[in-house]
């Protein structure tokens, strides 16, 4: 059998939010195709483009800033762009082209609105930081996320279980995109803030899918 990994096997880590917020969403985002913007992804994709709009590095004292730093991990089948890495000079670090002494990575995320009750924005970082690892032949302990109501940074420790967390949606992703399988799910009150709460339509899930409802719906429309 061929161990050859294609294209079409690296998951985005900007996945691993839509998928642990919701499978179906990621699902109808990355397997069938179908996206819908509400406020609130225009606004994080304004602050995201704010953020890697900027100048692509910079120096502060014992500090290097780069900004869209992009990533991959042949192990994880994962590839991404970090929104800020901070080099920080660390004698216990690692070098870096045409820098001078040692720097320890640490990722840094920027989300809008306020943390979340959930583990999505932790886990997608902490994918970022085992990309890294990988790139740079290093271990990462921690990076920290940034969010925009309160403005300010919350740490984040890689722990072995958020690790795993983050192996285990990646493959469990990769399964569902190769069979293009749209999971079902029960409906919950986190629904009614979801961009795609009218495409998924959760109401209907027992009865039809949502390509077998939009199909229905535009012959009843001719």
């Amino acid at each position: 059998m061929s161990n050859e990994i294609f294209e079409e096997d690296y998951r985005q880590l900007s996945e691993l939010q839509h998928f642990l917020f919701c499978r179906r969403q990621w699902a109808l985002i990355h397997v069938e195709q179908q996206w819908a913007e509400n406020l609130k992804t225009v606004e994080g994709e304004i602050m995201h483009k704010r953020v890697h709009d900027d100048s692509q590095s910079e120096s502060r004292g014992d500090c290097l800033i780069i900004r869209g730093m992009k990533v991959k991990s042949d192990v994880l089948c994962a590839v991404g762009i970090c929104d800020v890495v901070e080099f920080h000079r660390d004698e216990e670090g690692i070098t870096l082209h045409g820098r001078k002494g040692k720097w320890k990575p640490r990722p840094i995320e920027y989300k809008r609105g306020k943390p979340k009750h959930g583990l999505e924005d932790e886990v997608q970082l902490c994918g970022q930081a085992m990309c890294l690892e990988e790139m740079l032949f290093c271990k990462i302990d921690s990076g920290d996320l940034f969010y925009g109501e309160p403005h300010r940074r919350y740490e984040v420790q890689f722990t072995e279980e958020l690790r795993t967390t983050v192996k285990n949606a990646l493959e469990e992703m990769n399964q569902y995109y190769r069979r293009g399988y749209t999971p079902k799910v029960k409906k919950s009150p986190k629904c009614r803030n979801c961009s795609l709460n009218d495409i998924c339509l959760p109401s209907l899930q027992e009865t039809e899918t949502v390509e077998e409802y939009l199909q229905r719906y535009m012959k009843a429309e001719r």
